[in-house]
């Protein structure tokens, strides 16, 4: 099959008042985050079954269906992506990275990002320069700041907090509530692995930082130590 043949059968697979939910749930109407989004009703541990079947499609019948109107279709390409990252040599994964980052403007809601910026931006650049998360995250656009948080996610989990830290700073000001979730995110992330380092990071700006992104980061403390720093720490 190639992407035409695989962006039809996704396309009967999609339930109507399930694409009904998903407009609402993602925030397509006028002036939202995924203003004209297109859904066709399909879950995703649907997408993932039949990402099984596509282990081997070539990369350039993926990045055609990464640029299809229809979520479900770029979410399943991001699937293959990060399916074929996991499985690739050094000099295949750096083309699924070049292709993810040549083409960000396909990767536009927040369960685009999430599902694949930790597993491609972030694995990518475990062991390089982590440079280009900087630029992400002074971008304009919502969805490359969001891939450049994410994407620490990936280090975090390898007990590596810096960057997810200086990427949470530079967001202190960021407008985007979708932004200051994901970063507080990030912040509880760390706070799992490292209290200390959360806290002392949450000590320095908890008078400052966006009340969702300190909602977010204090999530699991004791209700009394949230308290504290609801209160200005």
């Amino acid at each position: 099959m190639d992407a035409k043949e695989i962006s039809k059968l996704l396309q009967k697979m999609g339930d109507k008042e399930d694409a009904r939910f998903l407009q609402g749930f993602f925030k397509t109407g006028v002036g939202q985050y995924g203003e004209g989004d297109i859904f066709l009703g399909i879950r995703v541990p649907a997408l993932r079954k039949v990402a099984k079947e596509y282990k081997v499609l070539p990369l350039d019948e993926v990045l055609l269906l990464l640029q299809s109107p229809y979520h479900e279709v770029r979410l399943f390409a991001l699937i293959l992506f990060v399916n074929a990252y996991d499985k690739g040599n050094e000099t295949f994964q750096k083309k699924i990275y070049d292709l993810y980052m040549a083409n960000t403007r396909y990767i536009n809601n927040w369960d685009l990002v999430d599902i694949s910026a930790p597993n491609i931006v972030g694995a990518f650049l475990m062991e390089r320069s982590r440079k280009p998360l900087y630029q992400l995250a002074k971008s304009k656009i919502l969805w490359e700041r969001r891939i450049a948080v994410l994407a620490t996610f990936h280090f975090i989990k390898n007990n590596q907090f810096a960057d997810a830290l200086k990427i949470a700073v530079i967001l202190l000001r960021d407008k985007e509530d979708l932004i200051h979730k994901a970063a507080g995110w990030m912040l509880r992330e760390v706070g799992k692995r490292d209290i200390a380092c959360a806290e002392s990071f949450l000590q320095k700006h908890c008078r400052t930082m966006p009340r969702t992104m300190l909602r977010y980061a204090i999530e699991r403390f004791a209700p009394s130590k949230k308290r504290r720093y609801m209160d200005g720490g």
